[in-house]
Order: structure tokens, then C-alpha cells, then sequence
């Protein structure tokens, strides 16, 4: 069985859980206290669909005062999971944002992303339906998800889905390569 590594982003704003999700998959626990995260980098060993895959996931800095990392990690990035919390208006507006920068910095009409509405556990104090989050999803072809680092709710279905969307689009980037190889006509003319 041969391995695949995947380099997973984790991105959204300040506050809405990148963290605790990231934790929550690598180590099984749920960080209570917030601590905002400038950068960090973890690796886990998964099998999806059958195949081992290393997961090299970077769990981002969602405040406004590390926006310039952004473009770097976005390069790295073999796909992304894009978080909003359910109770916060505002970092559901940013995620079209994130899409949009991922989609510059790559050159890419369509990159592997999978939309994540954290804190579902908050039903109470829910802002963002999730008729709208899915909604959403819809329009830019990506997977979505309403997840509870506190309740373990979609955690490994969001990473794993990641995975899958980063080889569906690989083999179809394989494929279109092949093609437009196969399709050149050298044409050599004897004068």
C-alpha cells in the first residue's frame, strides 16, 4: 500500500475554532481556553478510503495582524478547510474572501476546499443557518460541513473529505495534463 501526503490548511478568523478542530482530529481533545494561534504545523498518519496518507496540517492564524503569512501558506496548500463559526456573522462573510485570495495566489479557477461551520454545538446563539452555510458550499463546488470541536460533530468526516477533494482534483489535474500532451500536433514542414 503506498502513502500520499497531503498538505492541509486549516483557515478562517479569529476565534472560530481552527484550533480546537485541528486537536480535536490530531489528539482527540477539546482545547477549553483560547490562545490565538500565529502558526502552527502537525502531522498524522490516516487511512482514507483504504490508503495511508501523512497529513501535513497547518492551522493558521485567523487574526487580522498575521494577514501578510497568508499568501505563503497559501501556496504551500494542497487544500483547504475554510472555518466560520455558526454564532459570528462576520467570519462567514470573510470566508468568500479566504476562497477568493486561495484562488489568486494559486492561478486556479477551482482549488480543493471543504467549508466547515464550527461550533454547531451553540444552536442557541447560531447566526448563519445552515441552509445558508450549505447554500454557500454549493455555489463555489465544495463539500460543507456544521462541526463541534466540544462534541467531536464532523470533525474526521471534514479532514477526511479534504483528502478526497485534494485526489479527485489531482487525478483530474493528471488527466488534463495527459491530454493536452496528447493533443499537440507537431506539424513539420520540408521547404
Amino acid at each position: 500500500m503506498s502513502q500520499s501526503d497531503f498538505k492541509i490548511v486549516v483557515v478562517g478568523g479569529g476565534g472560530v475554532g481552527k484550533s480546537a478542530i485541528t486537536i480535536q482530529f490530531l489528539q482527540n481533545y477539546f482545547v477549553t481556553d483560547y490562545d490565538p494561534t500565529i502558526e502552527e504545523s502537525y502531522r498524522k498518519q490516516v487511512i482514507v478510503d483504504s490508503e495511508t496518507c501523512l497529513l501535513d496540517i497547518l492551522d493558521t492564524a485567523g487574526q487580522e495582524d498575521y494577514s501578510a503569512m497568508r499568501e505563503q501558506y497559501m501556496q504551500s496548500g494542497e487544500g483547504f478547510i475554510l472555518v466560520y463559526s455558526i454564532v459570528a456573522r462576520d467570519t462567514f462573510v470573510e470566508i468568500p474572501e479566504l476562497k477568493d485570495m486561495i484562488l489568486r495566489v494559486k492561478d486556479e479557477s477551482y482549488f480543493p476546499m471543504v467549508v466547515v461551520g464550527n461550533k454547531c454545538d451553540l444552536e442557541d446563539q447560531r447566526s448563519i443557518s445552515k441552509d445558508e452555510g450549505l447554500k454557500f458550499a454549493e455555489s463555489i463546488g465544495c463539500p460543507f460541513f456544521e462541526t463541534s470541536a466540544k462534541k467531536v460533530l464532523n470533525i474526521t468526516e471534514s479532514f477526511y473529505e479534504i483528502v478526497r477533494s485534494i485526489r479527485k482534483y489531482l487525478s483530474g489535474k493528471v488527466k488534463k495534463d495527459v491530454k493536452k500532451k496528447k493533443g499537440k500536433k507537431h506539424v513539420c514542414s520540408i521547404i
